[in-house]
């Protein structure tokens, strides 16, 4: 059986606007950037300010500056989500009339932790959006696959989950009208073209979720790399949420060193950040190589 030609290397760096970057998303930013680097790939700057509430005004303008200083140069147009409601609208549509979501007017302090039981799950007829009683909109849920959902990641090896059992049907689009993380990034990497996420430990947890809905939308999966979190004197992930202090620009080179290290690579000489930045992505290349991308995780 022929296999589809290797896709050009497309990876992508998606921050969400709720803050300025710490010394945890600068590690997960590097991590993308050298990747893309090392396998003569693009990277692409994408603005996940999906979830309006949360955003900070002018942190998306400060992040670009952030990385800039850094010498972390993206390819092409940085992306807002907020500008691509028409894209997640048509999704929604394609998957609606596929019969793969339906309502849910569940409250979250009437749901028990676990899975989504299934509580509201049968089917509205077609083009019908139900209004309960009270008048809330309801929130629309993803009908996930039973089984297995199993996939090769390149910093943590095989991976696998239960979608089914162990999160139930999710939340695409929110009571409040909103879109949800998991659809938005799903479309989005589906029509940006990228061929590999590269992000931190604590979004792998939605990777059999993005799996199963790119299916459903006959979208490919990008390859995962999904790498480890920088911690605070209290064990949490460093945070916006947790007042995590933003990088100093002041010595970018001394915040690359810093994020270096926490990916497990040693000392580089180097006296300026363009020249560690190249030493760094010849580095990563020995460590990951590129391989075939067809688009398709296993």
């Amino acid at each position: 059986m022929a296999h589809p030609p290797p896709r050009p290397y497309v990876g992508r760096f998606a921050p969400s606007p709720s803050g300025p970057l710490h010394a945890g998303s600068l590690v997960a930013a590097l991590a993308s950037y050298l990747d893309a680097r090392a396998q003569r790939g693009r990277w692409l700057l994408r603005i996940e300010d999906i979830d309006e509430p949360r955003t900070v005004p002018g942190a998306d303008r400060l992040i670009l500056h952030q990385l800039q200083s850094l010498g972390l140069h993206w390819d092409g147009d940085p992306v807002w989500q907020t500008q691509r409601h028409a894209a997640y609208a048509q999704a929604f549509e394609r998957l609606r009339r596929a019969g793969r979501v339906y309502p849910c007017h569940c409250r979250r302090r009437e749901l028990r932790a676990g899975p989504y039981p299934g509580t509201c799950r049968p089917n509205p007829p077609a083009g019908h959006i139900p209004v309960a009683k009270d008048g809330r909109r309801p929130a629309w849920r993803f009908r996930v696959d039973p089984g297995l959902e199993r996939f090769q990641d390149r910093w943590l090896g095989p991976q696998c989950q239960d979608v089914a059992a162990e999160v139930g049907d999710f939340i695409i689009r929110r009571a409040d009208g909103l879109w949800a993380y998991q659809l938005a990034v799903v479309v989005d990497d589906g029509q940006q073209g990228v061929t590999d996420v590269v992000r931190g430990a604590d979004l792998l947890d939605s990777t059999a979720r993005q799996r199963q809905l790119a299916r459903a939308l006959a979208l490919p999966c990008p390859r995962m790399l999904h790498v480890p979190l920088v911690l605070d004197a209290q064990g949490r992930k460093l945070s916006k949420q947790n007042h995590a202090p933003a990088l100093d620009l002041s010595q970018p080179l001394a915040c690359l060193r810093q994020a270096w290290q926490e990916l497990g690579f040693g000392h580089l000489p180097a006296d300026a950040p363009d020249a560690f930045l190249a030493s760094a992505a010849a580095g990563w290349a020995q460590r990951y190589p590129g391989g075939a991308r067809t688009g398709m995780s296993a």
